[in-house]
């Protein structure tokens, strides 16, 4: 069975955001968006994966759009964090 890219990418965004996260809680001692972050970017991966077992179409379609939502909210943190400089942006795949 070939491959889903869609599934591989998502789960090693979701690797390198828990990986990203720790370390921003571990040197920086910040909680507080590094939680937002880890919630919303692992969440992408999860809804791709649950989308794989959906029963119809519509419930596929559903997780799917909670997916991109969340991948909004993950470029949002990533954002902030960014423009605020609390902490660098490297690990992105």
């Amino acid at each position: 069975m070939p491959e889903n890219v869609i599934i591989e990418k998502s789960y090693s965004f979701a690797v390198g955001i828990a990986r990203y996260c720790f370390e921003i809680q571990d040197q920086r001692r910040e909680y507080v968006l590094s939680r937002q972050l880890l919630k919303s970017g692992t969440s992408i991966g999860a809804n791709v994966e649950e989308s794989q077992g959906a029963i119809s179409k519509a419930e596929f379609i559903a997780k799917i759009q909670i997916s991109y939502k969340e991948a909004k909210e993950t470029k949002y943190w990533l954002r902030l964090i960014k423009d605020a400089e609390l902490f660098q942006i490297k690990f992105i795949p």
